[in-house]
């Protein structure tokens, strides 16, 4: 899968150990990452990494209540399917925003920035990453770097 369309990785660690694994998400139900993560059965913690056609980045954590998600950029949902499904899984409206004015919007994130501080990543410096304006892939590996799994990422998704 060529990284200029985004991509879709499972993240677990297991044993002390972290695994990435590569799907095939096409982008259109959120049930797909969902699925892909509850699939692998984990022990330990799981989520979902997903680089939405290199435009924005979606964490997807289920637990056994709820699905927990994040998205580096809200402002997608305006004219995205798969961003305001997104939205929607965390209780965010939409934002009311003209399509032809997205260019001129400053991208926010949204959903729950303490998805991942049970590992290590506080909501704050989640918060700090997210507010980089940094591309998909790179803040991507900026949260695996974070949590100790960089290598891993890079070696699944890396060119």
């Amino acid at each position: 899968m060529s990284q200029d369309f985004g991509y879709a990785v499972t993240v677990e660690r297991a044993d002390g150990t972290w695994r990435v694994r590569e799907f095939e998400d096409d982008f259109t139900h959120l049930s797909t990452s969902v699925t892909a993560v509850r699939n692998l059965r984990s022990e330990g913690a799981a989520f979902a990494l997903l680089n939405v056609e290199d435009d924005y980045l979606v964490i997807v954590r289920p637990g056994p209540s709820r699905v927990r998600v994040l998205i580096s950029d809200a402002t997608m949902a305006v004219d995205d399917d798969f961003a305001a499904d997104v939205l929607d899984e965390a209780d965010v409206e939409v934002p009311d925003i003209d399509p032809d004015e997205l260019d001129n919007v400053d991208a926010w994130a949204d959903g729950e920035f303490a998805i991942l501080a049970d590992l290590g990543l506080a909501e704050e410096q989640m918060s700090i990453l997210l507010d980089d304006d940094a591309d998909p892939a790179d803040l991507a590996q900026a949260i695996a770097d974070e949590l100790g799994f960089g290598d891993e990422l890079d070696d699944v998704v890396g060119g």
